[in-house]
This record gives structure tokens, sequence and C-alpha cells, in this order.
């Protein structure tokens, strides 16, 4: 099972790094609360279906209340985040974007030791410190010049990381799919109320509609469905580091789709991220167990 959870957010990762190129268009729009309130909204009633139709067993009414609960931690987590990605990347270039983002894998195992009190293990640590080099270099090439949108890149980052262990240690002991569905819902719900006021109403146009479709149908029904199921097998720590592979698959996808270009720092950048995902899970396998206290938490 937890290789299922583990081979589960790699898939994930490469639908975000995909992604990643429709953001660039919306972006380059000046959308950023509309656009994710409508894709956030999409992808909520594409997934209520089949919410819907999953049986589950009747709980308890303290455990709904708890499952309320984190539906909209995590929905409110999931909008900060992602509003705060969206306009960064209005002010600053798509490589200070990625890296800036894909620092949440360095600050997911800092925020479980200073707040939850969870000691790394020391390979995690390595894989951690790899991780944020070779993000650095794949998406900067080296060169960081720091942009006017940065800061709010760095904040988001923040709240991808207690995004990322909310679903870990907290929304995995809840159905997936319905779980998933709320947090959607309260994401849309904040993104839209914050962009009617705040954002010109978005004109009709194919890329601006293509972006909602794919980002809507793909990197959030589809994925976030997943991570939440997946991450009640794969330690909070392990799963960001399998994600931070989001930021190879971006780059892959922008060579494939908008010819950009590698360079040698890069591709040495990619090697990095890859060594660290290889090291995190490395040391399960080198303990001869694949977390069984954690599947029993639920975590």
């Amino acid at each position: 099972m937890r290789l299922k959870a583990d081979l589960t957010l790699l898939v994930v990762s490469i639908i975000w790094g995909s992604a990643f190129v429709a953001q660039r268009v919306a972006g380059q729009m000046g959308s950023v609360y509309l656009f994710n309130g409508a894709r956030y909204l999409l992808a909520a009633l594409v997934v209520l279906p089949l919410a819907l139709r999953v049986r589950r067993v009747a709980n308890p009414t303290y455990l709904l209340r708890e499952q309320y609960k984190w539906m909209f931690v995590a929905g409110f987590l999931l909008f900060l985040a992602s509003a705060l990605q969206q306009a960064g990347m209005v002010y600053t270039t798509a490589g200070n974007a990625g890296f800036i983002t894909s620092l949440y894998v360095v600050f997911v195992p800092i925020a479980l030791f200073f707040v939850w009190r969870e000691k790394p293990h020391w390979m995690s640590i390595v894989a951690v410190a790899l991780a944020g080099v070779g993000a650095f270099l794949l998406s900067t090439g080296g060169r960081f010049e720091v942009k006017a949108g940065d800061a709010l890149e760095l904040i988001g980052a923040l709240f991808w990381t207690f995004h990322v262990i909310v679903l870990g240690k907290f929304a995995s002991k809840f159905e997936a799919l319905s779980f998933s569905v709320g947090q959607l819902f309260v994401c849309a719900i904040l993104n839209l109320g914050v962009g009617v006021f705040a954002e010109p109403m978005m004109s009709f146009n194919w890329p601006l509609a293509f972006a909602i479709a794919y980002t809507a149908f793909f990197s959030l029904g589809l994925c976030y469905t997943l991570q939440v199921w997946a991450q009640r097998h794969t330690p909070p720590a392990d799963a960001a580091l399998i994600l931070s592979l989001e930021s190879v698959f971006s780059v892959i996808s922008g060579w494939l789709i908008l010819n950009e270009k590698l360079v040698f720092v890069q591709i040495f950048g990619c090697a990095l991220i890859f060594v660290a995902v290889v090291l995190s899970q490395f040391k399960e396998w080198n303990s001869g167990t694949i977390e069984h206290d954690h599947l029993i938490e639920g975590r």
C-alpha cells in the first residue's frame, strides 16, 4: 500500500508539473482570484458525483464535525496558497515561482519538528537539502534574481507546507472523495468572493478556457483527490519530497510544449531532486518496515 501511495503521488506530481504551463497562460492575463475560483469550483463539481456514489459507514456526529472542521482548514490553506502563488506569477518569473514554491519541501520537516516535535530521519535531512539545491538549479539555472512577486511566492510556500501536513496528519482519517470535494468548494467560494470585489470580470477566450478546464479536471479534481488518499499511507515529509518532482515535470512540459531550452545546470538540478526522492524512500527499505505505525494512526 505504501508503494501504491508513493506511485500515486508521483502521478500527481507529473500532472501538476504539466499544469504549470496552463497556469502561466492565465498568469500572463493577470487573472488570479476569478481564475482560481472558476477552476476550483469546476473541479469540485466534477468530483461531487463520485463522492455521492461512495458508500460510507455512518460516522458519529462528533466525527462529522471534525471532518467539516478540517475540510474548512484545508480549503482555507488551499485558498491562501493558490492565490499567493497565482498572484506572484503575475509579478515574477516562472523560474523564481517554481523554485520558491518548491521550498515547501524544505519547510515541511522543519514545521513538523518545531510545531509537532517530530524529529526527522538523518536521510530526510540530506534528502531535503538535495531537493532544495536541485530546485534552485532547476528553476533558476543557477542565477536567482529577486523579483517583485517573490515575497508572495515565499508566503504561499508556507501555506503549501501546512496544507501538506494537514492532509497527512488530519484529513487521512476521513473518506477521501468527500473531503476533497469539501476543501475544493471552500477554496472556490473564497476565491470567487474575493475576485468579485478585487478583479474585473474575465473575458472569454479559448486559451483561458483551456487553462481552467485542464487544471480543474486534472490538477485539481483528480490530483487533490488522489493526494488525500495517498497521504493516508505516506508521511507528510516524504509526500512533500515526491511532490517536489512537480518542478522537474514542469520544466519537461515547458521544454515539450513551449520549446523552452534546458541548460546543463538545470538537468543537474533534476538529477539532485530525483536522488532526494530515492533517499526519502530508501530509509524505509533500510528499516525493513513500511511505516506500520503511520498506518495505524491514520497518517
